[in-house]
Parts: C-alpha cells; structure tokens; sequence
C-alpha cells in the first residue's frame, strides 16, 4: 500500500489524514509507504530552479538556504519584516517556475490559466498530458523507484484542497498510464464534498477506481480483507514522514479530536450541507494519544484541527497538559467568561486560539444560529489577552442576513478592540451547493464547472460580491486600527505560522 499526498498545499505540517490513514494500518501491521509529494515536491521545485535575469529572481535564490534555515531555527518568527522578506523571496522562486506553461505556484496554491479543477473534463485532460505537469520530472521519478521496490496493488491519494486537485490527476494519470493494474482509491475532503454534493463516484471511472467520503480507514482496511476496529481509535502515524523538511519552527504535530462539528447548527455551514456527522473521540483516548504522540514526535506545537475543539476535550487538556504548546479552533463558551479559565488553558500550553466571531450584529449571529453573544465575545477577548494567548479572529461579510449597517457594526467593533485582536481572517460568504438554508434565496450559477461547491445569490439587501468586496478594500482595510491587524498576517501560512509569532513575543 502506497499513500500519497499530491501538490499544492501550505507545506508547514504533514497532512493528519495520512497520518490516520497510516495509525490504521500500522495498528493491523499493514506495511506502507507514505510520499509527501507536496513538500518533496516544493524542495525540488527550489532546488533546480534557474534564476532569471531579474535582481529578484537571483536575490531570492542566493538566499533560500539561508532564509529556509531561519525559517525552521525560528529567527524569522522575532520580526514580521525579516520574516516577509523570507517568505516573499521562498515564494518567487516557485512562483516563477511554470509562467512559461501558464501556471502560477505559490507556498498555499496552484493555478493554470488553461485547466480549472472545477471542471471534470479539465481534470481528466490534466490526467491525460500527465508529462506537461511541473512537477512531473520528480512524481514520475520518485513513484518509479518506489514501485520498483515495492509491490503493491492498491494506491491512495488525498485530496483535500482545490489546488491539489490538477496536480493529484496528473499523478494518476501517470499511475494509470505506466501502471494499469493499480488501483486507485481518491479520498480526502475535497473528494469527501465532491461525493456529498452530489458527484458520481463513477464521474473519473478509467482513473480512479474508487472515491471514498468521509473517514478512510474503515475503507482502506476492508480492501485488504482487514475488519476494521471502532472509529477513531487509531493513533496517528508519523514515523514514516520526513519531519525535517516541513517549513515551520521545529515539528508542528496535527491532531484531530473528532470529525464534523459539535454545534452543527450554523446556516449555511458546509458541513450541515454535506450532511457530514459529529464523532467524537472520547477525552481518555485524546490524553492518552496525545502524551504516547508527543513522547515520539517531541514537536514544537500541536495544532489541533477540528472544526472546533468541544469543551470537554478543553478540559481534559487542562486536567491532562501534553506537555507541547498547542493551538486550534473554538468556539466561544461561558467558561472562558472566568479569567481562571482562560489561565488555565495558558498553563496547559495554549498559544493561540481561532475563533469564529463572523460578525458583529447580534441579530445576524441569531439569525445565522452561531449561538454566541457579541458582548460575550467582547469579555472573552479580554480575557484572552490577559492570559497571553493569542487570537485569530474570523469575519465573514456578505451573508444573506447583513446589511450595510451590520458590515459597519463589525468595521467599528474590530477598530474598538483591535487591541486584543492579534490576527484577522476576512473572507466573502460563499453560499454551499445544495445547502438547506437556501430556500427563500435566489440562487443562479457561480463558478463555471460541473465540480463547484458553491453557488452564487441574489442578495436580499442587493449586497452582491462586487459591493462587498468594495467595502471591505476601500473603506474596512483603510482603518488604521484594522491595517494594524492585517499587517500582522502571515502571507501563505496564515494562521499556521500565526502562533510561533506569539511564542516568540512571549
């Protein structure tokens, strides 16, 4: 068995879906090969990049090595200018790669002007001209050697992002042209929102032989005539990653505590809209992986990537520390109202917590269902920031409840406590394919392509994307206190490097 994990995603952790995949099959003695062929990828990309005439280009390769070492040793992390200086000139390097084909690759995407990854057919032509990929020099070489020493009659390859889509089929066609006899199994959360949107599994047939939704260990196992054991009692297997090469201060561990949402409620959540279910693993299991994980890996943070970590895991991490710093997403609660509470989590090893505000019009978070209390918010930031744990804080402007009125509510809350506000994400609403909140809305084609996740809308209060996005470009961003924030991001990494810039200051 062979797990791969395609291009291109931000390259600062190994990817936890693999990782569990790979609990499961060490747990039933299965032997494995995993290939990061996102991260092998990126090195090899600056590794045999040419410089051009430009000052730049030379610059930028002179120093990668030196600016890679600083990235990983944690000196870029004391001071944001040297920092985006790194990273600019880490990114130009890839970015200028491919121009020449049409494809522009960063440190977070992957794009061709000549093929979207919302369209099957674009996919499969991907498949088809598997040679003309810019990554295939390495895939092409690498899979070569491996399966020449190892035999294997099943391949898995997750895809989890849009921009790994183009680069996962290009790798399957190359599969499938010098390999007929593999079969392919395609899982992963884009797969998982494909199939729950309504795609046919038999939509790539002659490609992949199998797209699986949701968890894939049952799956994996099941094919190799394996009965599988309960769900998520599989520890995460790291020991096959090469921990070294990831781009962040020492070795960020993933962990996942469930799947799907505890909440579950919030309007146009894609989650509700791909019906995906809430399991949960049980707080003595988490204790329990968590210390026998962090013995073996020894990382320098743990990032947890629920959709929200539920309030009895926070207490178990209280009661029970995994002796690393660790952050993740929540959602606001009434124990974090105690500043004891919040203490708490700080001597656990909480860096920094995500957590999604969206907006703040009261009567747009009730009426979206999100279950919190704006001047609950409020007493929880500042508590935060006494404790010294950092925020990353998210806002999404455009949903069919707002106005011009609830944009400004929440342009004058973040100017009032920018201080406690460490990091911002600001996205547009997207409205899910297929969501049943829709249906007082009037929905109409948004992206072109037959593999699209979202829809577009007409606006209850005639606030389409263009008025959007005006607003928050000519008049939220231009607020002082707001540029502050946003100054602060980190570009690619965004909110998995936001932490080491909190240990750094603290």
């Amino acid at each position: 068995m062979i797990l791969i994990y395609p291009p291109i995603s931000i390259p600062s952790e190994p990817p936890i879906g693999i990782a569990n995949l790979s609990g499961a099959l060490k747990k039933h003695s299965v032997s494995h090969e995993i290939v990061d062929l996102n991260i092998e990828g990126i090195y090899w990309i600056l590794k045999n990049a040419s410089p051009s005439d430009d000052i730049w280009s030379k610059r930028a390769i002179k120093n990668m090595e030196k600016n890679m070492e600083n990235l990983k040793n944690g000196t870029l992390f004391k001071n944001m200018g040297r920092y985006k200086k790194a990273i600019f000139e880490i990114n130009h390097i890839l970015e200028t790669y491919a121009l020449k084909k049409g494809i522009k690759i960063t440190l977070s995407d992957y794009t061709d002007k000549n093929f979207s990854p919302l369209k099957s057919k674009d996919l499969i032509e991907s498949a088809k001209y598997f040679s003309e990929n810019p990554f295939y020099n390495y895939f092409s070489e690498r899979l070569t050697s491996l399966l020449s020493s190892n035999s294997t009659d099943f391949i898995g390859i997750s895809i989890n992002y849009l921009s790994q889509a183009l680069c996962a089929f290009a790798i399957i066609g190359f599969l499938k042209t010098n390999y007929p006899y593999i079969k392919i199994i395609a899982g992963g959360g884009l797969i998982n929102s494909w199939i729950k949107r309504g795609v046919k599994k038999d939509l790539f047939k002659g490609l992949i032989d199998q797209m699986v939704a949701g968890q894939g260990e049952s799956h994996l196992l099941s094919l190799l005539n394996i009965t599988p054991l309960k769900h998520l009692v599989y520890t995460p297997n790291y020991e096959k990653f090469k921990k070294e090469l990831y781009l962040s201060y020492g070795f960020v561990l993933p962990y996942s505590t469930s799947t799907g949402c505890y909440w579950g409620r919030c309007s146009f959540c894609p989650e509700r809209a791909e019906g995906n279910i809430y399991i949960q693993k049980e707080p003595e299991v988490v204790a329990q992986q968590l210390k026998d994980i962090v013995n073996e890996t020894k990382p320098s943070l743990i990032h947890f990537t629920d959709n929200a970590i539920h309030p009895y895991v926070l207490d178990t991490i209280i009661k029970n520390p995994p002796d690393a710093l660790w952050y993740g997403f929540v959602r606001i609660n009434k124990e974090m109202e105690d500043l004891d509470y919040c203490l708490k989590l700080k001597q656990s090893g909480c860096v920094m917590l995500k957590i999604g505000i969206e907006t703040a019009d009261q009567d747009v978070l009730k009426t979206m269902k999100k279950g919190l209390n704006i001047e609950t918010a409020k007493k929880v930031l500042k508590n935060l920031k006494i404790a010294g744990i950092g925020t990353y804080i998210y806002l999404l402007f455009g949903t069919p409840f707002e106005t011009d009125k609830s944009h400004k509510k929440t342009m004058n809350f973040v100017i009032e406590y920018h201080d406690l506000i460490d990091f911002m994400n600001i996205a547009i609403f997207n409205m899910p394919v297929n969501t049943p909140d829709a249906k007082e809305t009037i929905v109409k084609s948004f992206y072109e392509g037959d593999l699209s996740l979202y829809t577009d809308f007409e606006h209850p209060h005639g606030l389409d994307r263009l008025h959007v996005r005006r607003f928050i470009e000519k008049t939220f961003k231009k607020q002082p206190e707001i540029k502050t924030i946003i100054d602060r991001q980190p570009p690619f990494f965004t909110s998995n490097h936001a932490p080491f810039f909190v240990m750094a200051k603290s």
